[in-house]
């Protein structure tokens, strides 16, 4: 994983463009490279090593003329080196390398091909061609500046201030001069009709683990964030066993405000169950309201839900980067496909059931995906996510509606998941866990975060000010104080109103109170009436 910045056009300072780079070290911090084409195109690249420590710097040349960075992994990159770019000498080891030898053999028309998570830039002479993961699960922005050079980069930061205009690279696209915007991922899902397959709780078990199992593809070591949540847990049993056929102990991280948070105590169960070598975290609200200002720097998102789940999510990234870890596996995507988040509960028919699960699915770049990425790398601490494999979720979004409904099996939410590896014979996961109710981060890391946190923002914001808000912020304007109080840091590192339109807030549908923390649906176990009260004013 890593940042990376292109410029495509002559004549832009050298040392301005590494300024620029370096604006997204944090991402990259074990080394930095740049190269100027002989066309005056510019590639700058910051270097987390997890593939190739020694000799997988970036750019990276192909056979010929061309030139490629990449932010990302590419699981399948020995299948491609060992089958259809056999005939390629490659000059390093890294997994990035496959992407300039396709474009080599293919042109523009391999992006299809790669099986993994990826935001890149091939030039060659004055072509180039710039592509997005399916998901979106690596950042990417690109824009357009004064001159008419173009830009992309892993982190809005880095070109804000150089461009006009600048915008969000959509998932599942690639961009060339000559072909503009090429939508390549197509999946079936796409068609809500097309979920028609039988439920096969097998087939969902062993796409999972395999999932997972090539995730755990590197040269240093790996942790899993558990939350101690449904999608962290099975993760971390299936990373778990995968890791003890090597020989080898997983390490397992969870935060909350102390050790008796709801998520701290279903974690550490989990990790007993599981024999990980687990690690507890805790920081304190006052740290949490402190580091709010660099946190939406990091962020790039004014997205009330994203920034009170990235807070702990930050702190906890820290302290796995300090012990010198540098990839952890994450449960991000489960309550998307599966439809697990409590609002769910009330979707008025199947059809509308799957068109939201696709939507979230299709969403989750300007949410979780942002979050799982930013605030993992502003540590420089690299995030994978198995849920999100190619092949799992094109299989279980395309599972009939019905068997994903809560309402089919009296209210309980990504009961199929849970049935899937509900195995008695060979446990994968304590019963009171594997069927515990959703549990949003935000919430399970101490319920007094989120309460208190909407306190202290609330104390910032004058009623005044929440009153001009939509003079003052046209473009999505904040409708809490909140809101309002991220709003304006968010504003304060990024004026341009290109940025304040790359953020898409996240709400729950079907609910009568539209704040995003889970105790806000009745359907919580624990909902706090007086809170809930507070959100609907």
């Amino acid at each position: 994983m890593c940042g990376i910045l292109a410029v495509i056009g002559k004549g832009k300072d050298e040392e301005l463009v590494k300024e620029l780079s370096k604006r997204m070290s944090h991402r990259g911090p074990d080394e930095s490279d740049f190269h100027v084409t002989d066309k005056g195109h510019i590639l700058s690249h910051e270097r987390l090593s997890i593939i190739d420590l020694h000799s997988g710097k970036q750019p990276i040349q192909g056979t010929r003329s061309a030139y490629m960075v990449h932010n990302g992994e590419i699981y399948n990159h020995q299948q491609l080196r060992d089958g259809i770019l056999k005939a390629h000498t490659f000059r390093t080891h890294s997994d990035s390398e496959v992407i300039v030898h396709l474009y080599e053999e293919f042109g523009y028309d391999f992006c299809d091909m790669l099986d993994g998570v990826f935001a890149f830039v091939v030039i060659d002479g004055d072509d180039f061609i710039a592509a997005r993961d399916p998901l979106g699960v690596k950042p990417l922005y690109y824009g357009l500046d004064a001159r008419g050079k173009i830009y992309f980069s892993s982190e809005m930061k880095a070109i804000a201030d150089q461009c006009k205009t600048f915008s969000t690279f959509p998932p599942g696209y690639y961009y060339t001069q000559k072909t503009a915007f090429v939508k390549y991922y197509r999946p079936q899902y796409e068609d809500y009709l097309k979920a028609d397959q039988d439920l096969d709780l097998e087939l969902i078990r062993t796409t999972l683990t395999e999932a997972t199992r090539k995730r755990l593809m590197s040269d240093v070591p790996i942790g899993v964030l558990l939350s101690g949540g449904l999608g962290s847990s099975l993760i971390s049993s299936i990373a778990s066993r995968l890791l003890k056929e090597q020989g080898k102990t997983l390490h397992s991280f969870s935060i909350g405000l102390d050790a008796n948070t709801p998520d701290a105590l279903a974690a550490r169960q989990v990790a007993e169950f599981l024999g990980t070598e687990h690690h507890e975290v805790h920081f304190t609200i006052e740290q949490g309201i402190k580091i709010l200002d660099k946190l939406i720097w990091h962020l790039e998102t004014y997205d009330v839900t994203s920034i009170r789940a990235s807070t702990p999510m930050y702190f906890l990234s820290k302290a796995i980067s300090d012990l010198g870890i540098k990839v952890v596996l994450s449960g991000e995507g489960a309550d998307e496909i599966f439809g697990g988040y409590l609002y769910f509960r009330n979707a008025p028919s199947a059809e509308e059931f799957q068109k939201e699960t696709i939507e979230r699915v299709q969403k989750l770049f300007t949410a979780d995906l942002l979050r799982a990425d930013k605030s993992t790398m502003a540590h420089g601490l690299e995030a994978r996510v198995p849920f999100l494999d190619k092949a799992f979720l094109e299989m279980a979004i395309c599972i009939k509606a019905e068997e994903k409904m809560p309402k089919t099996y009296e209210g309980k939410e990504k009961y199929i998941l849970r049935k899937a590896f509900d195995t008695p014979e060979d446990p994968y996961l304590p019963q009171d866990v594997l069927w515990r109710q959703k549990e949003q981060f935000s919430d399970g890391v101490g319920y007094n975060w989120i309460d208190q946190l909407i306190d202290c923002c609330s104390s910032q914001v004058t009623d005044e000010q929440l009153a001009g808000a939509a003079a003052e912020f046209q473009y999505n304007t904040p409708t809490t104080k909140e809101a309002y109080f991220y709003r304006s840091i968010f504003n304060k590192h990024y004026p341009q109103i290109s940025a304040a339109q790359t953020v898409r807030k996240w709400i729950p549908k079907w609910q009568e109170n539209q704040d995003p923390s889970g105790r806000a649906n009745a359907a919580h176990l624990k909902a706090d009436v007086e809170m809930a009260k507070t959100f609907m004013i």
